[in-house]
């Protein structure tokens, strides 16, 4: 999927590469069961209710925080990341371009953050987030939502 960035984004949510769920609805964080959306709705209050996809991504957008995966392609059966096969990473050289303004890199996840090496080449703070998957249940939402409030408000974000 296409990076969900503007040249306001400040900061860069880097997923690993979407379920299957995701996937077919070519939406970021479309499995019903993943946090992604939650947590965001709980540092920035919102009343989400009837908001469609494009409405959320434009709400993201407006908030200076954007979306992308470091993986460009990859094998994988299911949706667990630790089916991934054959990956091919994402361009981040492309991130000066698309994001004038970014200031740091947020993985969500391990996954994710295997690849922070690449992502540090920016320049830029780069954190490890806990993964907002359902498959992450050894954390609850409270101290997830606390890191990732923690990140954001590091970087003006809350």
């Amino acid at each position: 999927m296409p990076p969900l960035v503007s040249a306001d984004t400040r900061l860069l949510i880097l997923g690993s590469f979407p379920g299957l769920a995701s996937l077919k609805a070519q939406q970021y964080y479309g499995h019903p069961q993943n946090q992604f959306w939650k947590i965001l709705q709980a540092i920035w209050p919102l009343d989400a209710m009837g908001m469609g996809y494009e409405a959320h991504s434009e709400w993201l957008l407006s908030k200076k925080l954007g979306l992308w995966d470091v993986y460009a392609s990859c094998e994988r059966e299911g949706s667990l990341d630790t089916s991934i096969r054959n990956a091919v990473l994402n361009n981040f050289t492309l991130l000066d371009k698309l994001c004038p303004r970014l200031e740091a890199i947020a993985h969500n996840g391990g996954e994710s953050f295997k690849h922070s090496r690449h992502t540090m080449q920016t320049g830029l703070p780069v954190y490890k987030l806990p993964s907002t998957s359902p498959a992450n249940a050894s954390w609850s939402f409270e101290r997830k939502l606390a890191a990732w409030r923690e990140v954001f408000e590091k970087h003006g974000l809350s």
